[in-house]
């Protein structure tokens, strides 16, 4: 039940901002020179218990390559219906991905993380490629993926 509510006041703030206390805060995503296809990404936030709480973003179209998402797949079944934004194209190698949603106030300072799962055709899946605490001290410091991604930050 905790878990519904939490998606629901996720995406309500993502949805609706006037109805909840929102933010905008920009997620810049800047993936390595790995030498591969673009990289399908899943961005999603997990409560202060670690269970998942909702989908942000999707980069990548073809649903095909969703269960190489691993973590973000195994908590939603690869239900596309949870995700608020899924962009045509996967990000390519060197590139940045930058995009700017209403976050719910609650999510911050809570405990709540903000993870990213990466895969790239014929590479290893990088499951947790980032996972970062949602604190209003940590906007602005980008951090270091596992794999694919050089750097990742948010900024409100």
């Amino acid at each position: 039940m905790k878990s519904l509510l939490a998606a629901l006041a996720l995406t309500t703030a993502l949805t609706l901002p006037g109805l909840a206390a929102a933010r905008p805060v920009t997620l810049t995503t800047t993936l390595s020179s790995y030498g591969g296809d673009g990289a399908y990404l899943a961005l999603y936030v997990t409560d202060p218990s670690g269970a998942y709480a909702g989908s942000l973003w999707m980069a990548g179209h073809k649903s095909k390559y969703y269960e190489h998402l691993n973590d973000w797949y195994r908590a939603t079944g690869g239900d596309t219906a949870q995700v608020d934004g899924i962009t045509g194209a996967s990000v390519g190698a060197g590139r940045t991905l930058e995009i700017t949603l209403d976050l719910a106030d609650a999510l911050f300072d809570a405990g709540y993380t903000l993870h990213i799962d990466a895969a790239v055709e014929d590479m290893r899946d990088s499951p947790n490629e980032v996972a970062v605490p949602l604190t209003t001290a940590g906007a602005g410091t980008p951090v270091q993926g596992r794999r694919y991604v050089a750097s990742f930050a948010y900024d409100m």
